[in-house]
């Protein structure tokens, strides 16, 4: 392999797919490198939850509120229906802490454009019927912009829309270091050569970023998994919904429950018996119930739960986007509208430096 490209992109998850689209359509020459299946990555481990509220992470809402109008516009370009079925986001507070917290954060996520509010115990208890008479809550964040969709679709929609604009989108194909200097990208068929290079790797993206010489404090590869219920007797149509304590977050699946928690450790069946103590204690008509893996993926995580977008200065140009702490798919348009933005110099019309990797946020 030794065919030369403008700009290569390395990962071809829903963040990859998306900024080698929106490259394609500015009419960049872009070849997207993959280690296996498209979407094989963090992409197949969501919720297929797109939001626009992160609690306490104004500048991660500001993506995801520009990535949901995307969204809305996905029919008209790229060009593909998108199942887009409106449910809400629901978080419950069992502290006080919690409370003032939001209460201080509402300003700066309201100016970030999201539609969110503080609400009472009775008022949450409505919006969630399932929610324990005995759960100490005090209070809830409430956005009715959270919507389950479909990742595959978004996935592939974009691969699609990606190859019309005349992308090259190679699979199989890990790569195994980047040399920002030369723009050289190394696999294991042959070396290529770019203009600019974009490490969008996900869990892989800290050894990448580090051969190129920029050093993100990005955690290790870490397995998430989500979890199904059986099927329910009685399955109430519910907001999307997140207990702050604990993290478990839940959602309606059809006529079982999606639930994830956090990041399983070595001892899986101890993660699994927190998840159904905490299930029953946050839902107690869950209580009993049989939990099985619904699905895995590996992703990574930055310390702050912000991802890393921003570029080292070329020519050779080395761009990355990584470390979404799960928050991908609802970053991703905006994240592939700024990557673009940045390889061709103009205004992406939001704080790129708030998302780049400052010693601020490195050290």
């Amino acid at each position: 392999m030794s065919a030369d490209a403008q700009v290569v992109v390395v990962g071809g998850g829903v963040i990859g797919l998306s900024i080698a689209f929106h490259l394609a359509e500015a009419g960049v020459e872009t070849l997207l490198l993959e280690r296996d299946a498209l979407g094989s990555g963090a992409s197949r481990a969501t919720a297929d939850v797109v939001r626009s509220y992160f609690a306490g992470n104004p500048v991660s809402s500001a993506l995801a509120v520009r990535s949901l109008a995307a969204y809305h516009d996905f029919p008209e370009r790229p060009g593909l229906d998108l199942p887009l079925r409106q449910v809400g986001y629901l978080v419950l507070f069992t502290e006080r802490e919690q409370v003032a917290a939001i209460e201080a954060d509402l300003p700066a996520q309201r100016a970030a454009g999201v539609e969110v509010e503080l609400v009472g115990a009775d008022e949450a208890r409505a919006l969630n019927q399932l929610v324990g008479d005995d759960l100490p809550l005090l209070a809830a964040a409430w956005s009715p912009d959270a919507y389950i969709s479909d990742t595959a679709a978004i996935v592939g929609g974009y691969a699609q829309a990606a190859r019309r604009a005349g992308a090259d989108l190679r699979t199989g194909t890990p790569v195994t270091a980047v040399d920002a200097e030369t723009g050289t990208v190394r696999t294991a068929d042959g070396v290529i050569t770019a203009e600019a290079v974009v490490c969008a790797a996900g869990a892989w993206s800290a050894e990448l970023t580090r051969s190129a010489g920029v050093d993100l404090p990005l955690t290790e590869p870490v397995v998430q998994e989500l979890l199904t219920t059986d099927r329910l007797p009685t399955a109430p149509d519910i907001p999307v919904t997140l207990h702050a304590a604990s993290g478990l977050l839940v959602r309606l699946r059809g006529d079982r429950l999606l639930i994830g928690m956090g990041y399983p450790d070595a001892d899986r069946q101890a993660w699994r018996a927190r998840v159904a103590d905490r299930l029953a204690a946050v839902y107690p008509s869950m209580a009993g119930v049989e939990l099985h893996t619904a699905v895995t993926g590996v992703r990574d995580a930055s310390p702050d739960r912000t991802a890393f977008i921003g570029h080292r200065p070329g020519p050779p140009a080395f761009l990355y986007a990584a470390g979404f702490s799960g928050h991908g798919l609802c970053n991703a348009p905006a994240a592939g509208e700024l990557v673009r933005d940045l390889y061709l110099g103009k205004d992406p019309g939001l704080d790129a430096a708030a998302l780049s990797a400052t010693p601020e946020r490195v050290r």
